[in-house]
């Protein structure tokens, strides 16, 4: 079987287990590797960006190698080399579980439930629930799921396709890293420097592709294009701004704005500043746009690597010719 095709069935037959199945509850590959992160960040912590570069190329780079391993053990063999794929994409994708956490607090909302809304938001983001009203929590869960539909599906698949079990791994890795010690806190502002700035590297072919995705399955393309085009550099992470840019501008709905992290509070630049102000109800609609875009990013990478294989085989070709 063709590489090209493996990757094909592989990544999605590993995109619908995400939907059928979610996350497992225990035993995560993911978590599996953040607390091995965690480990090698207790030995090598350093308030010095070099160790920081350190504690990420060992990281990151031990799990991506790992990853080579494995898919050169099955090279060549079809089935188990899909299979592979498959297990790897379900492992690195969130899709479901994003789209879960998003409804209960939706639901909380719904329900005039703001204490349990308050409750589960640590599960999606690390803003400070508590300082929160109902409007503001639920543009917190739609930011939220803009940025990670990103994060924890497209820019995964994305790599996928550019680099097979190696990218896929690597690129969740790092994404992973960038979570545990990116942020400007104290400990990690030099520590996590590396993290981070690998983080926005990897992740910028994902956000666009995903801004790009959002103008075309969300309600309003024009709408979308526009607040991409306007606001997205005025957001401070270079990824997160164009996505969710698109996304407000798609829904019709403001986003940013004052929000508080650990006790530290951001004046962020309104995106999409025509839009109205987040409703509940578009935490329903939010999660249904990053769905159409998970799935439209398949097909997209899908067709890349399918088109990418007649490419070569055509110049192949010549060249005997």
């Amino acid at each position: 079987m063709r590489a090209d095709r493996e990757f094909v069935y592989g990544a999605t037959a590993g995109l619908a287990g995400d939907l059928l199945l979610g996350d497992p509850r225990r035993g995560h590959p993911v978590a599996a590797f953040g607390r091995a992160a965690g480990a090698v960040e207790h030995v090598l912590w350093r308030d010095h960006r070099g160790w920081g570069a350190l504690h990420t190329a060992v990281c990151a780079g031990g799990a991506a190698g790992a990853a080579a391993v494995l898919a050169r053990g099955v090279r060549g063999r079809g089935r188990a080399s899909v299979a592979l794929i498959a297990a790897a994409t379900w492992a690195v994708v969130g899709g479901t579980s994003l789209g879960r956490e998003a409804r209960a607090i939706g639901g909380a909302l719904a329900a005039g439930d703001v204490d349990v809304a308050r409750e589960r938001l640590p599960h999606l983001c690390g803003r400070d629930p508590q300082a929160l009203d109902e409007q503001q929590i639920a543009r917190a869960v739609v930011e939220s799921v803009a940025e990670n539909t990103s994060d924890a599906v497209v820019g995964a698949l994305v790599w996928g396709a550019v680099a097979g079990v190696p990218g896929l791994v690597g690129f969740r890795a790092v994404n992973t890293l960038d979570a545990m010690v990116g942020h400007k806190s104290a400990k990690y502002r030099r520590f996590g420097w590396a993290s981070a700035r690998l983080d926005d590297v990897a992740g910028w072919p994902g956000a666009r592709l995903t801004a790009g995705l959002a103008v075309l399955a969300g309600g309003d393309a024009r709408g979308a294009v526009r607040a991409w085009r306007a606001d997205a550099k005025k957001h401070p992470s270079p990824n997160a701004g164009p996505v969710e840019a698109a996304f407000a501008g798609a829904l019709g709905v403001r986003l940013g704005g004052t929000l508080s992290y650990g006790g530290r509070v951001e004046h962020r630049p309104v995106l999409n500043s025509t839009g109205r102000p987040v409703e509940f109800g578009d935490i329903e609609r939010a999660v249904r746009l990053s769905r159409r875009v998970g799935w439209l990013t398949l097909a997209t990478c899908a067709a890349g690597r399918l088109a990418g294989h007649a490419l070569r085989a055509r110049r192949a070709g010549k060249g005997r010719g």
